[in-house]
């Protein structure tokens, strides 16, 4: 998704606190140039040893990378604006610098990579508190269809036009639904374009903004933009099995201690299987950790789990939180029937009656079901018809925009996730 970058700043100060180019040129100074000279002094910019040349050209390469990724976590996607996702992202990022490192045995400066990953993390977060104002979109709304929807929007400063003029005012952008426009105003807008103010359509600054796609509004051409790529479907398919068999040394001893710890708070199975609807609304069967009393029958239970469910064990309540339960899921992806990533997969009985309920809504099993997924961060479990339809809609823009960036993204967020508990029931 395209971001909402601000264009009315024209001040030299303004221009160089949102200047890429400025922010990479002193966080390499900061982050790589001030850490090498405290350690070696001049001389390793005039006569570098190799291992101090290896470290400046990994540390430089890492950093870059970490801006770029950190740059794109905070204006591409909804729920990008938290320093929380910086300090993973930059950790994870030097680290698979440190990679081919190891593997090629260079010898490398291993104090200059990390004090540069340290001061990375730090000036990131300099950077984002001192641009936060600036980086508000500020935007000039004509308040007619969808684009009323955004006046109700915190996360941007959407002001509503009385008239075809922007009364001397500076704008980022003119949001406008281009189906319910005037002549008077299409020929306002032609003027704002030739003017280099930019033109968004109302429908897609409220996906940029809320990570949602609405459902009561679809046409024929928003169904086929919910069709994801051959390719990238392949390239998911490797990144899942890539990270499932990284993960094995960690996820099987942890799932042979829940399951311990299922059977000794309540006799019988660990484990448990349950049909769901997968891909083209294909049933499967789904693998879980019992975390509810083995008198109630996950089975075939069909009802929300609420906060509190008094089936859920106490051993269970813990399981939920952390998400341990669904980590026999792993099968299911190596099977073919999920992925780490996408909708989560529903029983047949909601799926039926949703259906009935809701517009659009079997067109979330175009793709495969996941673990986690876009709604499952952004929104949590959803425990009624109306936070079914914000779950859809969620689950609609992880669909129309999926990206391996967005399922690292949303692997990140999972992170967070399960650190805070949200959403568990």
């Amino acid at each position: 998704m395209t971001a909402i970058h601000s264009r009315r700043y024209d001040k030299i100060h303004e221009q160089l606190l949102l200047s890429r180019w400025f922010s990479v040129m002193v966080g390499w100074l900061l982050t790589v140039g001030l850490p090498a000279f405290f350690y070696w002094g001049n001389a390793v910019f005039l006569r570098p040893t190799h291992g101090a040349l290896a470290g400046i050209v990994v540390a430089s390469v890492a950093f870059v990378l970490a801006h770029l990724g950190v740059t794109r976590l905070m204006l591409a996607y909804p729920g990008g604006r938290s320093m929380g996702m910086v300090i993973p992202h930059s950790l994870v990022v030097y680290a698979l610098c440190m990679v081919p490192v190891l593997v090629l045995r260079i010898e490398i400066s291993r104090y200059l990579l990390g004090a540069s990953c340290i001061l990375a993390i730090i000036w990131f977060q300099i950077e984002y508190i001192v641009t936060e104002r600036f980086r508000r979109p500020k935007l000039a709304v004509i308040a007619e269809g969808q684009a009323r929807d955004l006046l109700e929007l915190p996360e941007i400063d959407a002001r509503a036009l009385t008239g075809p003029d922007l009364e001397g005012k500076r704008y980022d952008a003119v949001v406008a639904d281009f189906e319910c426009l005037t002549p008077e105003w299409e020929r306002f807008l032609t003027r704002c374009a030739l003017n280099r103010i930019a033109v968004y359509n109302a429908r897609s600054v409220y996906e940029s903004v809320t990570g949602r796609v609405r459902i009561n509004r679809m046409s024929e051409n928003d169904i086929g933009s919910l069709l994801p790529s051959i390719l990238y479907e392949r390239t998911k398919i490797v990144f899942d099995w890539v990270l499932i068999l990284l993960s094995l040394p960690v996820s099987v001893p942890l799932i042979a201690l829940a399951a311990l710890a299922v059977r000794i708070e309540d006799p019988g199975p660990a484990f448990y299987t349950q049909e769901r609807m997968g891909r083209g609304n294909k049933p499967f069967k789904i693998y879980k950790i019992r975390s509810m009393r083995c008198s109630q029958d996950e089975s075939v239970s069909s009802q929300f789990a609420e906060e509190g469910d008094p089936r859920v064990t106490r051993v269970g309540r813990v399981l939920r939180k952390y998400r341990i339960d669904e980590l026999p899921q792993f099968l299911n992806i190596l099977k073919g029937d999920m992925s780490l990533i996408g909708p989560r997969p529903e029983q047949p009985d909601f799926v039926e009656h949703f259906d009935q309920e809701l517009p659009f809504y079997s067109y979330r099993h175009v793709v495969k079901p996941g673990i986690t997924g876009w709604a499952q961060v952004r929104q949590g479990y959803a425990a009624d018809v109306d936070e079914t339809r914000e779950k859809i809609e969620h689950d609609f823009y992880y669909i129309k925009h999926g990206s391996l960036f967005l399922d690292v993204f949303i692997l990140f967020l999972t992170v967070k996730t399960l650190l805070t508990g949200f959403g568990a029931r």
